[in-house]
């Protein structure tokens, strides 16, 4: 029998979509975040792809994060493992150079928050879920990023409160934490998804300088984590990467000529 697909890949008109699906609230298990893993490698290695959209299967569900059945059945060996593993994943999702996007359709705890948490830009369906780390119900913690990633976003202070609450809400109220870019109206989950892909066409060629976002994402990913004087030199060795790029000469062009410049990626 052939190994169920639990991430299925699309890419078309320099997007690929990767879309969790184990029903009925897409949990992922070691196999899922493998998939996972080979799919964002794929639209990484992928010169047509620019872009990089996660959403979930269905109507109800992200992701509800890790397989509770799962995890209570294999050993304290495993669940490391496990956890490793799906740290090395999403690390290699934000360090992937290439606008990455979560398209919340629904519920987003637990581990799924964690793997939204990781693209550059989260999008939420209005009105569609919950959002939340609610893992101190369960006697852990987020062990996919989560304390490390949302202190980032929203601060300590908050970040520590919402995660010994376990609170989980709204995602208006996770854009004024900061947590939610931009909330999209849809009535359903195709119309949300037309919507998001919409949305990133706008970042892929000829409307956007796709190498450009890319370095942009690689100075703040890694800048951040460094002292200033040592961002602002990655910030420099990537301008000048840019600067011989024939985007940069289009850009600079088409601004000195007043038209629209046609990016190239290149």
């Amino acid at each position: 029998m052939a190994d169920k697909t639990l991430v299925h890949y699309e890419a078309a008109d320099g997007i690929a979509v990767l879309t969790l699906d184990d029903p009925p609230a897409n949990t992922y298990t070691h196999e899922m975040m493998k998939q996972l893993d080979q799919g964002i490698l794929r639209a990484r290695m992928a010169d047509e792809v620019h872009v990089i959209v996660l959403t979930g299967a269905g109507e109800k569900f992200f992701s509800a994060g890790a397989n509770i059945q799962m995890l209570s059945e294999v050993t304290t060996n495993f669940k490391y493992c496990f956890c490793l593993h799906a740290n090395e994943t999403l690390l290699r999702l934000e360090h992937t150079p290439k606008l990455t996007i979560a398209a919340l359709n629904g519920h987003t705890v637990g581990g799924g928050l964690e793997i939204a948490m990781a693209c550059d830009m989260i999008l939420a369906r209005s009105n569609a879920g919950k959002i939340g780390l609610p893992e101190v119900n369960l006697g852990v913690l987020p062990g996919t990023g989560g304390t490390q990633r949302l202190s980032r976003l929203v601060g300590k202070a908050k970040a520590m409160e919402l995660m010994v609450t376990g609170d989980t809400f709204g995602f208006d109220r996770a854009v004024e934490l900061g947590i939610v870019n931009r909330i999209v109206e849809a009535e359903d989950h195709g119309q949300f998804m037309t919507k998001v892909m919409e949305f990133a066409e706008s970042f892929t060629t000829p409307n956007r300088a796709t190498k450009a976002v890319g370095h942009i994402k690689r100075a703040v990913q890694t800048g951040s984590l460094l002292p200033l004087e040592q961002g602002l030199a990655l910030e420099r060795e990537l301008q000048q990467q840019l600067f011989a790029s024939d985007d940069a000469r289009e850009g600079l062009a088409a601004y000195v000529e007043k038209r629209k410049a046609d990016f190239s990626g290149n």
